[in-house]
């Protein structure tokens, strides 16, 4: 599996490249075909940063991850 920087996280942002990442946990999920990451932005989210610690506020658990690629692993 590829590891990625923050650097590179952060450039999948929904604006800067095609890509949206977002990352959990030290994964890398692939959002880009979410119709809910739509320019980069869920809620008071944002793509190309990791969300482990925002996901307590989330009206929904980590399972949410399971429907999306796995792009790597972030490194720490």
């Amino acid at each position: 599996m590829e590891t990625y920087t923050r650097s590179q996280l952060a450039l999948r942002n929904g604006q800067d490249k095609p890509e949206i990442w977002v990352a959990y946990k030290g994964i890398i999920y692939d959002v880009t075909k979410s119709r809910l990451w739509q320019k980069g932005q869920h809620y008071e989210h944002w793509a190309g940063q990791d969300l482990t610690h925002e996901l307590k506020d989330a009206p929904h658990t980590e399972t949410v991850f399971d429907k999306f690629i796995v792009v790597g692993k972030l490194q720490l």
